[in-house]
């Protein structure tokens, strides 16, 4: 027995190939390198997380780690302890 389920539209995008390809990665770049996230660029380019990060290390971007900004510094310990 088998069902048919409905196949839900899907936009694909064309694969970014040469000058192109070399333009979006500078863009991407600059705009990593002015503070944008991973998640703003694919939000911004309509590219797939893992496609806008490889974009980013074939243009020589340094990654950041995960989480965002830390804290510096010793917290203080709850009061009462």
């Amino acid at each position: 027995m088998s069902s048919t389920t409905p196949r839900v539209s899907t936009t694909y995008r064309p694969t970014l190939r040469g000058k192109d390809r070399t333009r979006t990665a500078r863009r991407l770049r600059a705009k990593y390198d002015a503070g944008a996230s991973i998640r703003a660029l694919v939000e911004d380019e309509g590219l797939s997380y893992g496609t806008t990060r490889k974009l980013l290390m074939e243009a020589g971007a340094t990654m950041r780690g995960r989480g965002g900004a830390r804290e510096t510094g010793q917290q203080e310990p709850a009061a009462g302890r």
